[in-house]
């Protein structure tokens, strides 16, 4: 096992890809470890070569009984670039790891090509962190593992892979009290909102629709108005999006990395992403009959209208899924593309995405500005919809 030693303490990591590559050093959240990408790793070694750290107090890296600092998480980041022979890298963390990447790209410059900051922040509130560190040293992590489980991950997402969150949660039960509690205090105490200005590289933020912990709102937006320059992906993802939403964070690190990325590689990230989307919103059934469709004829449209559509503007932020669902109704029952509309509406109802209420409101409301017999025959079809859906069972 390669080790690194950095300020009185053992760093693990691991080196794969090839090595004419470009370097990306991943960095993870307080209480996971370098397992945190494993999920999202077969895509990254298509383009990276990538050296992941157990940060300070995690994972086999030593946990020293103190309280640590970014500017020392920073320097085991260096510690073990060198040991590993990577000169300059771009840095992409999560959470915790984004904040290391900051502080990187502020102290050493000459380190790091660019960063990627992944569902993180430069502002956390000193008082729950303070309560936490405490409740940590007298408790144990095991007691504070459901509620860091309900902060990491969807519920719907835990629910669906009850393996992958059982994994993650008896991770963070076995961690070192001490561990946690020292990289706690580096969140703590951090220092770098008012030096973000200075921030040289490229930088990429990556927020989570569904992330309760470090939202666009209050977070993710203040790190684009400080930083000069950045760029931003929003994903269908909690605060772990490497677990949750693994091809679309790696084709947002692929475009933001990639100076002249391939265009079918690029195109297929995206697709992938998209295709994400198009399941959680209308139905892994559906979408398997839409795909078994294809033909060399319209499997360019599908394609498309994947990548556009179910990526770019279903991932936008401005908008939550259920406000989506009922403006597509109005919208498809308002200019008669009835196919469409029992589509959703099916996918709405049966997902929970809306309520027949809804569904009601927003068909009046269309009787009003798109007119009556618009409202009439979408009263009808939707009748019939919810009819073979009660049918079903």
């Amino acid at each position: 096992m390669p080790f690194a030693a950095s300020s009185g303490a053992r760093i693990y990591w691991k080196l794969d890809g090839a090595e004419d590559k470009p370097a990306l050093v991943l960095l993870n959240s307080i209480g996971t470890d370098m397992s945190l990408w494993d999920a999202a790793m077969p895509g990254l070694l298509a383009s990276f070569r990538t050296l992941r750290i157990d940060t300070r107090g995690h994972g086999a890296s030593d946990a020293p009984e103190s309280e640590y600092t970014l500017p020392m998480l920073a320097d085991d980041v260096t510690a073990v670039m060198d040991a590993a022979g990577i000169e300059r890298a771009a840095i992409a963390g999560v959470s915790l790891g984004g904040m290391i990447a900051m502080e990187l790209a502020l102290a050493r410059p000459e380190r790091v090509s660019a960063i990627a900051l992944i569902c993180t922040s430069a502002t956390m509130d000193k008082t729950v962190w303070r309560d936490r560190i405490v409740q940590v040293l007298s408790g144990g992590t095991a007691s504070i593992a459901d509620a860091a489980l309900q902060r990491f991950l969807s519920p719907a997402f835990a629910a669906g892979q009850p393996a992958v969150a059982a994994s993650l949660k008896r991770n963070l039960v076995a961690q070192s009290a001490q561990g946690y509690a020292g990289a706690g205090a580096a969140i703590r105490d951090m220092d770098v909102i008012g030096r973000l200005p200075g921030i040289a590289c490229p930088v990429l933020v990556v927020t989570g629709e569904r992330d309760v912990s470090t939202p666009l709102a209050g977070h993710g937006e203040k790190l684009l108005a400080a930083i000069p320059g950045a760029s931003h992906a929003h994903l269908d993802s909690s605060h772990l999006p490497p677990i949750e939403a693994p091809a679309a964070l790696v084709g947002a690190l692929r475009g933001f990395l990639s100076p002249d990325p391939d265009a079918s590689d690029a195109a297929e990230a995206l697709f992938e992403a998209g295709l994400k989307n198009r399941r959680r919103v209308l139905g892994d059934a559906w979408v398997d009959r839409s795909l078994a469709n294809r033909t060399p004829f319209n499997a360019e449209f599908q394609a498309m209208i994947t990548r556009i559509a179910w990526q770019e503007i279903w991932s936008r932020p401005g908008l939550d899924d259920r406000t989506r669902r009922l403006l597509v109704l109005a919208i498809t029952a308002s200019l008669g593309r009835w196919e469409e509309f029992r589509l959703h509406v099916r996918a709405g109802l049966s997902r929970g995405g809306f309520t027949q209420d809804d569904l009601k409101e927003v068909l009046m409301q269309t009787a009003i500005y798109a007119g009556v017999p618009a409202g009439n025959t979408a009263f009808a079809e939707a009748a019939a919809v919810m009819k073979e859906i009660e049918a079903a069972g």
